[in-house]
């Protein structure tokens, strides 16, 4: 008499989002080479190279001085607050941005070699990284000229820049996966992204927007809260209170898993649709 031994595969019931962490890490090399590739194409057809990652929060933050600083009566210096918060937000349109035109370029790849689905999207992050981190020197500059103090409060900048980083991440995830099936949302994405800076108290005072719809356009805003975290531990020199940290670091990360569960359950439809 014969039995029948059954064996028990794991990897046959694994969902989806394991599946893609553990080929993030097997092809963890591709995605450091992809950052690479990333930053040397962007500049090295350039004449000042690097310099325009830091030239463009400078540019932008003097045109918006000049315009808006007698337009709203601020503590401290104008162009410290509005450099601080055109650093976080040019990253986060930065990477996002980056991210539907990368993967609307590699979705072809996915017919012709394997490689893991969120590759070219965490390469815009890493690349998203770097830049920031090079952002950061006109800021500092802006800082010395404007005699705005630097406090202990800066130890908290890599975690600011880390939740940023996962919201972004989280974000571009959803928009990936969303624009190989609706190609035009590529082309409305500039528009919303506009909408959503001027939504965001980035050039004004965040008490403008206080009591508009009685406080929650900004309470349910994840760009204020992660842009306010970056320029509490920045600009303000003052600690985040345990709630605003908690709100970030629940908008970041809770974004991060819907994203990343949402990307990886479509992925195996992209192959069908590019």
């Amino acid at each position: 008499m014969s039995t029948n031994t059954q064996i028990y595969d794991s990897s046959i019931n694994e969902s989806p989002a394991i599946e893609e962490i553990k080929d993030v890490l097997k092809y963890k090399d591709l995605i450091i080479q992809l950052v690479r590739r990333d930053i040397i194409s962007r500049y090295k057809r350039s004449f000042l190279g690097i310099m325009w990652t830091m030239l463009n929060p400078l540019g932008t933050m003097i045109v918006m001085s000049i315009v808006f600083s007698r337009l709203f009566a601020m503590r401290g210096a104008y162009p410290a607050f509005i450099i601080t918060n055109l650093v976080a937000f040019t990253f986060f349109s930065q990477t996002t941005t980056a991210a539907l035109g990368s993967m609307l370029w590699g979705s072809d790849l996915f017919q012709r070699i394997y490689l893991p689905r969120t590759a070219f999207v965490l390469s815009t992050i890493g690349t998203g990284i770097v830049n920031i981190l090079f952002s950061l020197v006109p800021l500092i500059i802006i800082y010395v000229f404007t005699k705005t103090p630097v406090k202990e409060t800066i130890i908290l900048l890599p975690i600011a820049i880390l939740f940023i980083a996962a919201f972004a991440l989280g974000f571009s995830l959803i928009l990936s996966a969303v624009v190989v099936f609706f190609p035009d949302v590529a082309e409305m994405y500039p528009i919303l992204l506009n909408a959503w800076m001027y939504l965001t108290p980035i050039i004004y005072p965040e008490e403008m927007l206080a009591d508009v719809l009685g406080g929650w356009l900004l309470r349910l805003n994840p760009l204020y809260r992660l842009i306010r975290l970056f320029r509490l531990v920045t600009f303000d020199g003052a600690y985040p209170t345990m709630q605003e940290f908690l709100f970030a670091m629940a908008f970041s990360f809770g974004t991060l898993i819907i994203g990343w569960v949402f990307f990886t359950k479509q992925a195996k439809k992209f192959a069908y649709y590019v």
